[in-house]
């Protein structure tokens, strides 16, 4: 395989880590960060929320493309 062959692979396992790094930072801010202000977006936990459902559609999506990109090379 040449490297462009590799680079949608290795831009779907970026997303795929990206998802799991927002999962788990999104349920610390759920934890940690009740009822403080995170930078003026908003109270913490409900960052937490959005960063922990965006994680899991990133991670979905990510898996479901990997299995696509393992059956078409």
């Amino acid at each position: 395989m040449t490297f462009k062959d590799m680079i949608w692979p290795f831009l779907v396992f970026s997303i795929y880590i990206t998802g799991g790094i927002l999962t788990f930072s999104g349920f610390a801010l759920i934890l940690f960060m009740k009822g403080k202000d995170l930078w003026g977006w908003g109270e913490g936990h409900t960052v937490g929320y959005m960063f922990v459902f965006t994680g899991f559609l990133l991670s979905i999506f990510g898996v479901l493309i990997m299995r696509i990109l393992r059956n078409r090379m």
